[in-house]
């Protein structure tokens, strides 16, 4: 609390560290959500299993689904992951520019990153608050309203692929039910997004490594 009961407006460089710091803790709330999906997605193959045992085909096609909608939060959970370190680093990138133009200057990129994260409803009011003080520092423009509201997942999977549904029922019944999935021959391996934190680098090399995992994992 500054003199007469006002408290001191934040310099820039202080705003930006505080961002990052909230960046990262939200980052850790993601880990968690995906650990607690995760654990779930175990009971529902332990499940799967017993139902298989007793040959009941009718509740692993449930279960099946059920597994198939979890790996997609898990990976829409992912690419928000990518997106806050993604805006981590263009942080670091205000700072570096505040040092020459002495003021934080408008961005693109964290404009597109955090109309996307204010989706989540995980940190939907962490990251909606955060781009209003964004906009004020005019980092941002305004955000529009229809991006401000958070948007539930409402997807159906009564029309799975069938060829989806029995690669996960092949793979966690150990092949008594379902198919194997076919592999092509001019198939590209995709590697599996780790949950280990995305080490925090200055430098222009770590800057194109994270946009083009974020490409990669929006595609």
């Amino acid at each position: 609390m500054g003199l007469f009961g006002k408290t001191p407006q934040k310099t820039p460089k202080d705003q930006v560290n505080e961002w990052c710091s909230k960046l990262r803790k939200e980052g850790y709330k993601l880990d968690r959500q995906i650990r607690t999906i995760q654990r779930e997605e175990d009971k529902i193959k332990k499940s799967l299993k017993e139902a298989a045992a007793k040959n009941d085909k009718e509740i692993c096609t449930i279960l099946a689904k059920e597994i198939i909608r979890s790996r997609k939060a898990v990976n829409k959970i992912y690419v928000s992951k990518a997106t806050i370190n993604s805006v981590q680093l263009q942080m670091k990138n205000q700072l570096a520019t505040l040092r020459i133009a002495g003021s934080l200057q408008s961005s693109t990129e964290v404009m597109q990153a955090m109309h996307s994260l204010v989706r989540l409803p995980e940190i939907s009011q962490t990251m909606r608050e955060m781009s209003m003080e964004m906009t004020k520092a005019g980092i941002l423009e305004e955000m529009i309203d229809e991006t401000m509201e958070s948007i539930e997942d409402t997807e159906e999977l009564e029309e799975e692929a069938q060829t989806e549904i029995d690669k996960v029922l092949f793979e966690v019944t150990q092949g008594k039910i379902g198919e194997a999935p076919s592999v092509p021959s001019d198939s590209v391996s995709v590697p599996v997004a780790s949950t280990s934190e995305v080490a925090e680098e200055d430098d222009e090399e770590d800057m194109k490594e994270m946009q083009s995992r974020l490409q990669k994992l929006r595609s």
